[in-house]
């Protein structure tokens, strides 16, 4: 029989192995919102005895809390509850966009404790003003989350363009090539704090902001029992990112759902990424108000509910390239479902039946016609800010030691 180990593989010692069951109950209790030593010995296969030792020593750094009693309704004694600590150790999120920035503080419970969003016009600005203005916002967070008992242990930047290793590669709405942003974020929010130079902050990692927002969706929607999605963020420009079997697909080198940029006419308009015919130069917010001729959403939300012709007929080619480049999507991918985030849910009424109409046409499957509710708007619970919150949560149960009081 081979060995289920490489031969040069070290076997986990009797401290790996307790490390390992300690984000193995961490990460139980924290699915389950809150339950009781014994079911968690049921769910994980640990005796009993095992996993109240594990939970003792996750109470005592502060990583779980004791609330009450529960009855199973068998014999024997009442179990405690356990639950996820909500002050402690939390998550940072900052989503940078075009327009705007959102800054959120989660606990350990995934929810959303802190939350600044401000509109800021981020055209032709350099990175490091950009990134600066973001990190000033993300200091006034931190300052309210330590008034909440909050201890923030990282932050994750979501970002609208390609993103690899800390360095934002392209992204063509903000103008930026090669910026390295965590660096310059980790500059920008030690200033912002006062934090000493050359003591230690808080790790700065990155991601594309699609991507976020799909893991968002992941864990804070209400896409039930759906595993497998397409998301798509319409902001400036569109975003995608894909879920398939409850994990994110990343492709070969990070860059897949970059749906934005599909060609959806090859002899369309130039695009700012330099191709041409892009759905986002279709299906983007500034592609849609120059169409309806609109000065800013609002006027563009408030025209299509009074029927103006103009508006209507922009909304109704946006969703037929919409759909047109979704259809190509679903046959490649077969989802379960398509999420529409960003600005789109505000224009489902409209957007929606023209890209019904080009799933039914085009999806081979025959298994999305307007009536399967495979087009869904993004919850407004999934917001990209408190993904990004997320990520750094899920660093701290997948090792509570190293971020345990």
């Amino acid at each position: 029989m081979n060995s289920p180990h490489h031969p040069s593989e070290p076997k986990a010692d009797k401290a790996g192995v307790r490390r390992h069951n300690l984000s193995l109950v961490l990460r139980t209790v924290h699915e389950a919102g809150e339950t009781t030593r014994a079911a968690v010995a049921a769910r994980v296969g640990l005796t009993r005895a095992a996993v109240s030792s594990l939970a003792e020593q996750l109470l005592e750094l502060g990583l779980l809390v004791e609330s009450g009693k529960t009855f199973s309704g068998q014999a024997g004694r009442p179990g405690t509850v356990l639950k996820p600590a909500g002050t402690g150790p939390a998550g940072l999120g900052v989503e940078i966009n075009v327009d705007y920035v959102s800054v959120c503080v989660a606990d350990l419970t995934g929810a959303d404790r802190v939350r600044r969003t401000e509109p800021l016009d981020h055209r032709a600005r350099p990175a490091a003003e950009v990134l600066r203005r973001a990190a000033d916002i993300a200091a006034e967070v931190l300052a309210e989350a330590a008034r909440q008992e909050l201890r923030p242990t990282g932050v994750r930047l979501a970002l609208p363009g390609l993103v690899s290793g800390g360095t934002v590669r392209q992204a063509p709405n903000l103008g930026w090539n090669q910026v390295d942003a965590d660096a310059l974020f980790t500059e920008a929010l030690a200033a912002a704090t006062g934090r000493p130079p050359g003591t230690p902050g808080l790790p700065v990692a990155s991601d594309n902001e699609a991507n976020v927002a799909a893991l968002a969706e992941l864990w804070f929607g209400e896409l039930g029992r759906i595993r497998s999605f397409l998301h798509v963020t319409g902001e400036i420009g569109v975003g995608g990112a894909i879920v398939l079997d409850g994990e994110l697909l990343r492709g070969a080198h990070g860059f897949a759902g970059e749906i934005g940029h599909l060609p959806v006419t090859p002899d369309g308009p130039r695009c700012r990424c330099g191709s041409h015919g892009c759905l986002e130069q279709y299906a983007g917010q500034p592609a849609l108000l120059r169409a309806a001729g609109a000065p800013s959403l609002d006027a563009l939300v408030a025209r299509a509910a009074a029927a103006e012709p103009r508006t209507l007929a922009a909304l109704d080619e946006a969703g037929r390239m919409l759909g047109v480049a979704l259809s190509g999507a679903v046959n490649l991918l077969d989802p379960q479902a398509v999420v529409l985030g960003g600005i789109y849910p505000r224009l489902m009424p409209w957007l929606a039946p023209a890209v019904e109409t080009e799933l039914a046409h085009r999806v081979v499957s025959a298994l999305w016609p307007p009536d399967a509710a495979r087009l869904r708007a993004a919850s407004t619970t999934a917001t990209t800010a408190r993904g990004a919150a997320a990520l750094v949560l899920r660093d701290i149960l997948a090792d509570p030691l190293t971020y345990g009081a």
